[in-house]
């Protein structure tokens, strides 16, 4: 592998950039443009930091004065010889400093190549790579909790454990097969099948765990509905305490979808506006709402919002019969106009959905409303002190793929099927978990993942 360089800081301007640069050549390529001050480049020891200037080595001319930090391979971040030169942070400064790294003999990185190389280099395996693009995009401190622990090697720890349950297995049925003249067959199977099983609970574990790490890393896609001037802006703009949405007495106002996120408890929420359901001639109306009612079915959670202060309408018993069966919430705004009209419509409370009554207008009822989420989502359950969640969808399907393999291995016992199948499907099983950590996986696989990397990590 080459010597690689990319920014890795945010483009733009900052007290800081860091030029990051990793390689068998990164030192030789380095000394041809940083001159340290008062301290020769030769006599430079890795693992410190030195102060000088980056130069063009053509004519001498200073880019920019700058800190060098020095990482001898194997202990680095990549496990290759490194460096980072911490510029000022312009736009035109770092390019200038690339460009001459460039020129110097460095090639540009891909994106993740750093990370890729840390991989490819054996320092963390693929679900600890996975995680530092996780830690990355965190939206909140528990998503970005659950990165640092998987960063930590906690899922690893636990597939390496499981792995280690198959492995005995194998080694039994391998030794059933090698001496069937000492008839252990039956022992093998009784030891075997108890062993399976303490697999199969630990995937489920594992499987489990995703419910809270889906709602962790992707949020709880939150769809707030009702017909024309029900409170739909009014709610959006007090949960988000900004004025986000145009609020109008004029109906249709909002005519697309709004969509912010806001932290609660920990978890992301991501709020969807949209167009008030109703009836209408107006083609690009008729659009927003058509939008509406098919976001309806992938949201996990519905807001439908009632004006407390009138009685039910076509629009509304629309409304009521599409979040039946659905995680729901209702809300009987304009409390504040001291008309509470719909509080004993049994049309609403047949549903058995949790009612929230409240003035989006002046803020009354919105904690009424956040604890009733916290709830329906058990938010309160997410810890992550001394639990295992699991973020990530692809290492949630392997898992689910190594469980039906397992699943199949116990019904060949009981079956009373020849040994061997049984060791197939745990071969089968170790395939998919390898999977997770890297182990025996494709370069396709590999590629895809780092291509969702950002340059310069």
């Amino acid at each position: 592998m080459g010597t690689i360089v990319a920014i890795s800081t945010a483009m733009g301007n900052g007290g800081i950039g860091i030029i990051r640069m990793s390689g068998k050549e990164s030192f030789k390529i380095l000394e041809k443009i940083f001159k340290p001050k008062n301290k020769r480049f030769d006599d430079i020891k890795g693992y410190n930091i030195k102060f000088g200037y980056i130069v063009n080595p053509d004519t001498d001319e200073i880019i920019d004065e700058v800190l060098v930090s020095f990482f001898k391979s194997p202990k680095s971040y990549t496990t290759e010889d490194m460096c980072e030169i911490n510029s000022h942070g312009g736009i035109v400064v770092q390019k200038m400093i690339l460009e001459q790294c460039l020129k110097s003999g460095a090639d540009i990185a891909e994106p993740g190549e750093f990370t890729k190389r840390a991989f490819l280099n054996g320092r963390i395996d693929l679900s600890q790579a996975e995680s530092v693009i996780d830690l990355i995009n965190s939206r909140t401190e528990k998503e970005a909790k659950a990165s640092v622990n998987q960063l930590q090697g906690w899922l690893s720890k636990k597939i390496e454990e499981i792995r280690k349950y198959l492995l005995d297995i194998m080694s039994d049925i391998e030794a059933t097969i090698d001496y069937p003249e000492y008839d252990i067959e039956e022992v093998t199977n009784v030891r075997a099948i108890k062993q399976l099983q303490i697999v199969l609970e630990k995937l489920d574990i594992l499987e489990r765990s995703f419910e809270s790490g889906k709602i962790l890393k992707e949020g709880i896609k939150t769809i707030i509905i009702g017909k024309p001037n029900a409170g739909k802006s009014s709610l959006l703009n007090l949960i988000l305490n900004e004025e986000r949405a145009i609020v109008s007495d004029i109906a249709g106002t909002t005519r697309d979808t709004i969509e912010e996120y806001i932290n609660l408890k920990g978890i992301p929420l991501k709020l969807i506006d949209t167009a008030g359901i109703r009836e209408t001639n107006d083609k690009i109306e008729e659009i927003g709402v058509n939008k509406s009612i098919d976001l309806i079915n992938n949201a996990d959670l519905i807001i439908s919002i009632f004006d407390n202060s009138r009685e039910l309408e076509k629009e509304d018993y629309q409304i009521l019969d599409m979040i039946k069966d659905k995680k729901s919430i209702i809300v009987l705004n304009k409390i504040d106009l001291g008309k509470h009209v719909l509080e004993r419509e049994e049309e609403i409370l047949n549903l058995n959905i949790p009612i929230v009554k409240m003035s989006a207008k002046i803020g009354d009822g919105i904690q009424s409303l956040y604890e009733n989420i916290i709830n329906i989502f058990n938010m309160g359950e997410i810890e992550l002190d001394n639990s295992m969640v699991i973020t990530n969808t692809r290492h949630k399907n392997q898992i689910k793929k190594a469980k039906v393999h397992i699943k199949k291995a116990i019904d060949t016992i009981n079956e009373c099927l020849p040994i061997d199948i049984i060791g197939i499907y745990i071969k089968e099983a170790l395939m998919e978990l390898g999977l997770i950590t890297g182990q025996n996986v494709s370069e396709d696989i590999i590629n895809e993942i780092f291509s969702k990397f950002c340059l310069g990590k």
